[in-house]
């Protein structure tokens, strides 16, 4: 994947961001690789718990990054 230059839009990440980021991107990988039929049932949910601990961690990181928004104005 290759990196784009910051911009006011697209800010640099710290190396704990890059490192949250690379850390969910090795478990979806790992997980991809798994074979999910030769999991036993306790391996399948710790599988899932992992990948929805980095599925949080990486939205955390999205609004983290991501600039303010207004409050939406209701009609």
């Amino acid at each position: 994947m290759h990196e784009q230059p910051p911009t006011p839009e697209r800010p640099e990440l710290t190396a704990l961001q890059l490192a949250r980021l690379d850390y969910a991107r090795r478990d979806l990988e790992s997980a991809r690789a798994e074979d999910l039929t030769q999991l036993p049932a306790d391996g399948l949910i710790l599988l899932v718990a992992r990948l929805c601990t980095r599925l949080d961690d990486t939205l955390c990181l999205v609004r983290e990054i991501s600039p303010p928004r207004p409050p939406a104005a209701h009609p």
